[in-house]
């Protein structure tokens, strides 16, 4: 499988992002043909040898023209909808117009959610100007036309210090970066700078398939992007690797918590459970033991990101009897997922897919929908969930379209 790694130790922005693809070998001409694609006037593209901190990289400069500086001034203020409009419209491939939409529809939601308003009352600064739209819709069609299948990401650092914008001083990480990287592995740095844009943020977010360490792969291309300012101490660059890996799975640490409790009420375990889960566990069981003196007891077990461990030895310390939690760090290897609807006699019903380097190899019928729709026609939930696995046995063996 084509897989790109995007080592981001100084962070990514959209030049840095296209920057990169060049260096790997993605062709300047092909890029600017798919930008004209867009019949967006106004600009033009500049690729560049540069260095920083001694290390060779390539710098993709988006020129704005005098055209577009004297007619066309509402550019820094374009809503959601006409950069959509543009997509849309443009001759680029149904697979780019859709990543560079989802690009944009996230980028969006982040500010409105920023701003507090609805999502088309935003007026894109930053985001919304030509260079944005060449970044983000130039950074799926180079991903395209390197072939890419799969794209994982290191954890991002986002610098710290103030950067200064249309809404005036900020601290770093801006707030839309900051929204943008929630539920994000975010990555320690000195540096005073910003080192993530929003737009690098959202790039990353939306079309990254994973998170972490660089997976085994047979590297075929490198590339360094270069960023606008020479960085103390830290060399400004964007580094990508390109090449082949297996199917393997996904793998991340995790930590595993558990107590043995005697003394608890059984009522009280559900609730615990919730907590558990409401603070974002990964999983909790229990299981019967027998301690000393042959009492029966209980031993609660948890699985959550280690991020999470404080929170998670809080609650079971304040909901159940116990005195002590026991923990460690253990390996998981995971099938990536995702969620589709499936059409059946019971009506549209969520499934669980369950991807292996790409290829779906498991679905699961979520539990929820087929308890309703049970309910609703009067039959039994397994009858329900065996019709959800026919409707989705044609999804195994696809891989995942970008």
């Amino acid at each position: 499988m084509k897989t790109i790694y995007f080592d981001c130790f100084s962070g990514i922005s959209g030049d840095m992002t296209l920057g990169a693809l060049v260096d790997a070998g993605l062709p300047l001409a092909d890029l600017k043909k798919d930008l004209a694609a867009l019949r967006l006037d106004g600009f033009r593209l500049r690729a560049r040898k540069v260095t920083r901190s001694g290390i060779g990289g390539t710098k993709l400069d988006v020129i704005l023209t005098e055209h577009e500086h004297h007619h066309d001034h509402d550019h820094g203020h374009r809503h959601l909808s006409d950069i959509l409009g543009i997509i849309a419209k443009s001759k680029l491939n149904s697979a780019v117009k859709r990543d560079a939409s989802a690009v944009f529809q996230r980028l969006g939601e982040a500010e409105a959610k920023v701003h507090r308003v609805g999502i088309e009352e935003i007026h894109f600064h930053e985001v919304g100007a030509v260079d944005a739209i060449v970044d983000v819709v130039g950074a799926c069609a180079g991903l395209a036309r390197l072939g890419v299948e799969r794209i994982v990401a290191a954890p991002i650092p986002t610098g710290h210090g103030f950067v200064d914008c249309a809404h005036g001083r900020l601290p770093v990480p801006a707030p839309a970066t900051a929204m943008l990287l929630k539920g994000f592995p975010i990555a320690s740095s000195d540096v005073e700078a910003e080192l993530t844009t929003p737009t690098g943020a959202a790039i990353l977010t939306t079309l990254a398939d994973s998170f972490g360490a660089m997976p085994s792969m047979t590297v075929e291309r490198v590339g360094w992007g270069a960023g606008s300012r020479e960085l103390e101490g830290q060399a400004n660059l964007l580094r990508v690797f390109i090449g082949e890996t297996g199917e393997s799975p996904e793998r991340d640490r995790v930590r595993v918590l558990e107590t043995n409790i005697d003394d608890l009420s059984p009522q009280v375990f559900e609730a615990v459970f919730e907590r558990l889960f409401e603070a974002g566990a990964l999983d909790v069981w229990a299981e019967p033991i027998q301690m000393k003196k042959s009492r029966p007891a209980t031993k609660l077990c948890a699985i959550v990101p280690e991020s999470l461990r404080a929170k998670a030895e809080e609650i079971l310390f304040r909901e159940t009897t116990t005195f002590g939690v026991r923990s460690w760090e253990a390996d998981r290897s995971k099938l990536a997922r995702e969620f589709a609807r499936v059409k059946t006699r019971f009506g549209e019903l969520t499934v669980k897919i369950g991807r292996l380097g790409g290829r779906a190899v498991t679905v699961a019928p979520e539990y929820e929908d087929a308890k309703r729709a049970a309910a609703k026609h009067g039959v039994a939930v397994r009858v329900v969930m065996d019709a959800a696995r026919g409707a989705a046995a044609g999804l195994l063996g696809g891989r995942r379209k970008r």
